[in-house]
């Protein structure tokens, strides 16, 4: 079952303490429809046990995470495209300093934020070489932290959800084992396999819940990396251009000579 559908219909049966009816005056067709498609998943879920209760609370808060951490990598600028960032950084190797910082100074975006940063500490005369490099390092660490934020929750839900689907199942088959037993030689198949089918509901929803939050997880480590290799790009950049001070410095210095 998508991990969507599950999230609704627990929302659902939380407020509502019911499925949605659709009886009444004005109820049309499709909100016919959708009150029995609701009362199928209500049914599904009452099938399945505890497991898929807790199943569908993972599903709310994967669903909830994932909404979350695209809004914050958007707020972050991981879709931005980096324009003012690279403009920034051209200005900067054009040796066009003020201009290049007031390009990225007071934007919210983890690149302009760094770069702002690389180039403040670049020209920082208090700083050496090698401190303003670790400072950079260290507000660039700090930055893909930020990123990186709701990841880790994300991946526990795509690893537990198909053991606790798993465990389900097993418990289940154990019921179902159980009252094949006490029925003895009045047991009936029928009863046995409608019983292991409705054991095997519970994997059916931890694979549903567990698949999204894996692919969310895997684009969302991609988007991250991405943003990390390109911030480690413009870092670079900075530092290999020497400051222009410090190019006019040796210039005197060697028409002293």
């Amino acid at each position: 079952m998508p991990l969507a559908v599950i999230g609704v219909t627990l929302a659902s049966v939380l407020a509502f303490g019911a499925p949605v009816s659709a009886q009444g005056a004005g109820a049309g067709p499709v909100a016919e429809g959708a009150a029995t498609g609701l009362e199928g998943v209500v049914a599904f879920i009452r099938l399945g046990g505890p497991a898929i209760w807790a199943i569908s609370a993972l599903s709310v808060v994967g669903l909830a995470l994932i909404l979350w951490k695209a809004w914050r990598l958007l707020v972050l600028g991981a879709w931005s495209g980096g324009g003012h960032a690279r403009a920034a950084v051209a200005l900067w190797s054009d040796g066009r300093e003020a201009e290049a910082l007031a390009r990225v100074r007071g934007r919210r975006s983890c690149r302009a934020v760094l770069i702002a940063a690389a180039m403040e500490a670049r020209g920082d005369a208090s700083l050496t070489d090698e401190a303003a490099r670790e400072e950079t390092g260290r507000v660039a660490r700090n930055l893909i932290a930020q990123a990186r934020v709701g990841l880790r929750p994300l991946e526990l839900i795509a690893t537990i959800a198909p053991l606790l689907g798993l465990l389900g199942t097993v418990l289940g088959m154990i019921a179902a084992f159980q009252a094949l037993q006490e029925a003895g030689s009045r047991a009936d198949p029928a009863t046995l396999a409608g019983g292991i089918w409705e054991a095997l509901l519970t994997t059916a929803a931890g694979m549903g819940v567990a698949i999204p939050a894996a692919m969310a997880l895997t684009w969302f480590e991609s988007v991250v990396d991405r943003l990390r290799l390109e911030m480690e790009d413009a870092a670079t950049r900075i530092f290999l251009r020497p400051l222009a001070r410090a190019a006019d410095e040796g210039d005197i210095a060697h028409a002293a000579e």
